[in-house]
């Protein structure tokens, strides 16, 4: 086969790769941008160009035969050089474009990544941001994010990422749960409070973190009677009195200085984080786009006036 005659197994070669990430029929051809329908079409085409299955197909998720792996694995680095040097060309255009593809926390999406979107796009008016808002810990390669906007003690050490800013996280409880069930002076004493936990933080394997008496972080795992993947529901039922919540200063600021929250165990307050911005991949090289965004909030993020507007 000549190089003309493969020129459309290259292209279906790539929708092969897309198709190992995400794990799904769907998910590939909405990264891709074409049908359902054409995905598996062109599938089908490849295994026939290549003379065997490539493709496992059960009601739950498509995954790879051994010939469809070990094809994967021969040309997935090709398509990254090929899609990284097309990326720095694309670079040199004077109109940086195209879509970013973004997930962030629910609350701080709504609070101070949203509101920013406005003035970005006037900026950059063609440049597209899709924003997605989640409190679960997606898949960035396998579901097609460009980037994750995430509040975390430090970034995961499988991915690239930028910090954004400096932040801190703490225990707050309303006056009247405080009232009723007393203020706890030690962490240890937080085992016979209602603690309300975020169940899709990935930082509640290891535990609310607090510093000791002799500056060492220690972690304790929370527990208590009401626990939710929502971060702006767990955020209600603490203003409500339902117990005690580790939160981010961002998040309480204003109901801290309302006197609607008041925060507890101040004396063993956990050491700062961060706000990062993380790449689904292990390069720092990223499209134009991608850095201008980041640019952009690493601006917003590190001006004090920004959280308090």
């Amino acid at each position: 086969m000549s190089t003309v005659d493969a020129l459309p197994q290259f292209a279906d070669l790539h929708l092969l790769t897309v198709l190992a990430q995400t794990r799904s029929y769907t998910a590939a051809a909405r990264r891709l941008g074409v049908s359902k329908a054409s995905v598996s079409m062109r599938i089908v085409e490849l295994e026939r160009a290549a003379g065997v299955p490539l493709v496992r197909r059960t009601t739950r998720s498509v995954g790879l035969t051994e010939a469809g792996s070990q094809l994967v694995d021969d040309v997935q680095a090709a398509f990254a050089q090929i899609e990284h040097g097309f990326g720095r060309v694309r670079d040199q255009a004077d109109h940086p474009r195209g879509l970013v593809r973004v997930t962030a926390p629910v609350a701080l999406g709504r609070q101070h990544i949203a509101p920013t979107l406005a003035a970005f796009v006037a900026r950059f008016p063609e440049i597209r941001i899709d924003l997605d808002l989640s409190d679960r810990l997606v898949n960035l390669a396998q579901e097609g994010f460009d980037l994750a906007i995430r509040h975390a003690e430090a970034p995961p050490d499988t991915h690239v990422a930028w910090t954004l800013c400096d932040t801190r996280s703490l225990l707050v409880a309303s006056p009247a749960y405080l009232q009723r069930r007393g203020l706890p002076r030690h962490p240890r004493e937080l085992a016979q409070h209602d603690c309300l936990v975020l169940s899709s933080d990935a930082s509640q394997t290891r535990g609310w973190a607090f510093t000791d008496e002799q500056g060492a972080v220690q972690h304790l795992r929370p527990v208590g009677p009401l626990d939710c993947s929502d971060g702006q529901v767990l955020h209600d039922w603490c203003l409500a009195g339902h117990g005690i919540a580790w939160r981010s200063t961002w998040e309480v600021e204003s109901e801290v200085a309302a006197g609607l929250l008041v925060p507890v165990l101040e004396a063993f307050a956990a050491p700062p984080n961060g706000i990062y911005a993380i790449l689904p991949h292990a390069s720092r090289h990223a499209p134009l786009r991608v850095r201008l965004w980041v640019d952009f909030l690493r601006a917003h993020f590190a001006d004090p006036a920004f959280w308090r507007s």
